[in-house]
């Protein structure tokens, strides 16, 4: 994964995270109970600060080439956003109550993400 390439995925994950919010905020919270629609909201939160990080990770990785914990860390956010937001969001708007099993999963990649960053620091030659 490349600088470029996290940069463009983060961008495209940021405007779909608007989006979300956007339709949440205009269409979803009038059909949820406010419990549901704060799930709702949980996972475009999480959605936004996640497609963040992939853009940080686009700058770092222009100081820190060819990390394989840069590569790795983008690919445990993007799977963490597709798990855990994207159960979320389904689990809210069809109500497949089972499908929240598998949304620890993406908070996992999520933590996982962050730890492979702090190890592209600590191994950066400068």
């Amino acid at each position: 994964m490349t600088s470029k390439s996290l940069l463009i995925i983060g961008s495209i994950f940021m405007a779909l995270a608007v989006a979300f919010g956007a339709f949440g905020a205009h269409i979803v919270q009038d059909i949820l109970t406010p419990e549901r629609f704060q799930v709702y909201q949980t996972g475009v939160e999480y959605h936004f600060y996640h497609a963040l990080g992939l853009l940080i990770l686009g700058a770092v990785s222009y100081h820190i080439p060819d990390s394989k914990w840069i590569k790795w860390s983008g690919f445990a956010f993007i799977t963490g956003i597709i798990i855990f937001s994207g159960s979320l969001y389904l689990l809210t708007l069809i109500d497949l109550g089972r499908l929240g099993m598998i949304t620890p999963l993406g908070g996992v990649a999520f933590i996982a993400g962050w730890i492979f960053l702090a190890i592209a620091a600590v191994k950066s030659p400068s």
